[in-house]
């Protein structure tokens, strides 16, 4: 559905197995629905490339790929999946997108949640599978190696990748300004009609609809991570869908979510669920050696707290 207003068009739309929407200020002359086309077709476009839930996507043909094989990617993708192992490099694997068959056995990919917590057997089974190491990029050729049973999972870095090409093509279609959203990852560019730039409210993790912060993007990007929508009770404890690639079991400490202000979607997006997986004592750690802004709201004896990085502290002065 696309909706006009005066000066700002209005978007909004499904991808990825969430919604998407724009704000987009716009000169005269195309008409709205185009606008809305044009960023529905970047986002299936990613999505049709990237998902684990579409058997016939170049991500899930990787992942049911023989084993011993190079397989071809499509350079787009080929280019995502690289940042994401680097990243995983970086961090000493707490991120690492091959922990997929982790996710898929704690019932957070396309299967359903399971009947009763994973066996120990089938807990070692699926970590046996995971490791950024194991899948061997051919940058010249554009190969990604199949040793077998890795499973890429995208879905922490996929919708910060489509948030900055939806932005990119309103770049190259005239749009003057405009704010995009993808599952609640988000990038601005320029400012609104009145002058004032984009503002976005960083929700606080407890369902009371209150903000935390409120912060001026400017052409910068937001991701935030969080257990509070995405988790389900079993065994009478409460699971959530960050997974430590590193013992194989969803994480339990006090952080409720992660935000993360940075140049692009593409590195909020994932550095979001590094963080959450880091904590907030190795995680800001990491954030000051690289000048990350990043917020954690940690779930304290006394109620809700905030830490944040010199960065992020900044980000809020400015």
């Amino acid at each position: 559905m696309a909706i006009a207003t005066e000066a700002v068009h209005q978007l909004h739309g499904v991808t990825m197995g969430t919604t998407w929407s724009a704000r987009i200020v716009a000169p005269p002359g195309m008409p709205v629905r185009a606008w809305q086309d044009g960023v529905q077709r970047c986002l299936d476009e990613v999505d049709a490339q990237m998902s684990t839930y579409k058997p016939d996507s170049a991500l899930s043909r990787f992942n049911t790929a023989p084993a011993g094989t190079w397989q071809s990617v499509p350079d787009e993708c080929f280019a995502v999946i690289a940042q994401a192992l680097r990243l995983a490099q970086e961090t000493g694997g707490a991120y690492d997108p091959t922990v997929g068959p982790l996710v898929n056995l704690w019932g957070f990919g396309p299967d359903a949640a399971p009947a009763r917590t994973p066996s120990d057997e089938a807990l070692a089974a699926a970590r046996e599978r995971v490791g950024w190491w194991k899948p061997r990029l051919n940058e010249a050729a554009r190969q990604l190696f199949q040793p077998g049973g890795v499973y890429i999972d995208l879905s922490s870095i996929a919708k910060g990748h489509g948030v900055d090409r939806a932005g990119e093509w309103l770049d190259r279609a005239g749009a003057q300004a405009w704010l995009v959203e993808v599952g609640g990852e988000m990038k601005a560019h320029g400012a609104k009609p009145d002058g004032s730039p984009w503002r976005v409210g960083i929700e606080r993790p407890d369902g009371s609809g209150a903000y935390d912060q409120v912060i001026a993007l400017g052409g910068r990007a937001i991701a935030t991570s969080g257990d509070y929508r995405r988790r389900y009770a079993q065994d009478g404890v409460v699971r959530s869908h960050h997974i430590d690639p590193r013992s194989g079991v969803p994480v339990a400490h006090a952080v409720a979510s992660v935000s993360i202000l940075a140049a692009r979607a593409i590195d909020a997006d994932p550095l979001g669920t590094a963080m959450t997986l880091l904590g907030p004592d190795e995680g800001l750690a990491f954030a000051r050696e690289r000048d990350l802004a990043v917020l954690f709201s940690l779930r304290g004896e006394h109620g809700w707290e905030t830490r944040m990085s010199p960065a992020f502290a900044a980000a809020l002065r400015a």
